[in-house]
């Protein structure tokens, strides 16, 4: 497990995959997470349409009542089954958890909250505790020479590995290399949590 120690928290890296980027609408396809060497991945069939630039993004479709993943049929379970299953894998942990993610406090964060609120296990969520670390301003802040601060383009420049990206297991996979990478101070850390 990666311990941020300073704070005596577990961290866990996690992605969402979507069907768009709208955080009001969009349903979650698939939900990743990592820590250290502990994972936690599921996909789920969305009620609403993935829209074509999601489609061109994370290769992500629906046809004759599958969820297809570059063609390939993928298994699902439900959204509810899909949140009890991550909250039991977070409780699984060395608690307290501190969830990282690239862009979380304006998607990831706000696609999971209206998630957790729609299948009534937002209070479930709350009894962890659990606080959001962004690491997309982070990057920016450690790195504000860089042109791209996306995993990609950060993951090429600091690992020199190129992955599968938008695949949120791989996401999640590849920012906890990029932060284990990184180890950044506490007190740079404590300015992108909320």
């Amino acid at each position: 497990m990666v311990s941020y120690a300073s704070l005596g928290k577990t961290l866990v890296f996690l992605d969402v995959e979507t069907t768009g980027l709208d955080t009001k609408q969009c349903d979650i396809i698939q939900l990743a997470a990592i820590s250290g060497d502990r994972t936690f991945n599921v996909y789920m069939m969305p009620q609403v349409a993935i829209d074509e630039g999601a489609m061109e993004v994370n290769g992500f479709s629906v046809s004759d009542g599958a969820l297809l993943l570059c063609g390939r049929a993928m298994p699902t379970v439900t959204l509810p089954e899909a949140l009890t299953s991550f909250l039991g894998f977070l409780w699984s942990l060395e608690q307290p958890v501190l969830l990282a993610a690239h862009n979380a406090r304006h998607f990831a964060k706000p696609v999971l909250d209206r998630a957790l609120l729609r299948c009534s296990l937002n209070w479930q969520f709350q009894q962890l505790g659990s606080r959001f670390l962004d690491t997309l301003p982070l990057s920016r802040a450690l790195h504000p020479g860089l042109d791209s601060h996306s995993l990609v383009n950060l993951l090429g420049y600091f690992l020199r590995r190129h992955y599968n990206a938008h695949d949120g297991f791989e996401d999640a996979r590849a920012l906890q290399d990029l932060y284990n990478c990184w180890n950044p101070r506490q007190e740079i850390v404590d300015n992108f949590l909320y």
